[in-house]
């Protein structure tokens, strides 16, 4: 397949994309074009066989990665990195933000990306998905001062709650082809999604979609109080 393009953004102001009734940024999409995101890995079986689909195809995608995950697989961290993919954060250990206080949540945000950072010895990307896609404004309004952009999702896989790869291809291609384009969100720790998206890319490419791949110009800072916690744990 190959990309259809690639989509460089700065992250100043935190903006915000994906799901038009979340967040006001601009739309990046043509009609037919397709960001692949990954959440809540890394996890042994699962990213590496969807980093192989991907490379098969010669294609890019988004991986939202869980801080802890990151820390304990931080060889798996590097391989995404290697591969030429793009890696954001996804707190430090999927807790529903939305639910927590505001400092606790913060904690949650900064954690995961020193942790990411930590594990994958260099720089990631300045993008953050909220866990369940459950944001408050004034969590978007800190990640808007902290120059990090939110990333929500168009079509959403929910693979999580599906047992085969036949489920989670036609859960994403139904609602593309009602929706036209967008952000995909899909799970690398799910063997059912790993198996499926062989097949996803082909279908994809048969009914004209393009994939496009979004990166920043710039990484993000970390804080130091929480680059401590993790390089203790590492």
């Amino acid at each position: 397949m190959g990309l259809s393009r690639i989509i460089e953004i700065t992250t100043i102001g935190g903006p915000g994309f994906g799901a038009v009734e979340h967040f006001k940024g601009p739309d990046l999409l043509h009609d037919k074009e397709v960001v692949l995101t990954f959440d809540d890995g890394p996890r042994v079986g699962g990213t590496e066989s969807i980093l192989k689909a991907l490379d098969d195809q010669c294609l890019k995608a988004t991986f939202f990665q869980i801080g802890r995950n990151a820390m304990a697989h931080s060889d798996l961290t590097r391989a995404v990195i290697v591969a030429g993919m793009t890696v954001g954060t996804h707190t430090w250990s999927h807790r529903n933000l939305a639910g927590l206080g505001y400092n606790k949540a913060v904690e949650q945000i900064e954690r995961g990306i020193s942790a990411v950072t930590t594990a994958a010895d260099g720089p990631i990307a300045p993008f953050f998905r909220f866990p369940e896609l459950q944001h408050t404004q004034q969590l978007v309004d800190y990640l808007g001062r902290r120059d990090i952009a939110t990333m929500s999702a168009d079509i959403d896989s929910r693979d999580f709650t599906m047992h085969t790869r036949t489920a989670v291809v036609e859960s994403v291609i139904s609602q593309l082809n009602h929706r036209g384009k967008g952000i995909v969100l899909l799970h690398d720790l799910h063997k059912n999604t790993a198996e499926a998206v062989p097949e996803l890319l082909r279908q994809l490419n048969a009914r004209g979609y393009k994939i496009v791949d979004i990166v920043p110009k710039d990484a993000p800072t970390t804080l130091a109080k929480y680059d401590h916690i993790a390089r203790r744990r590492k």
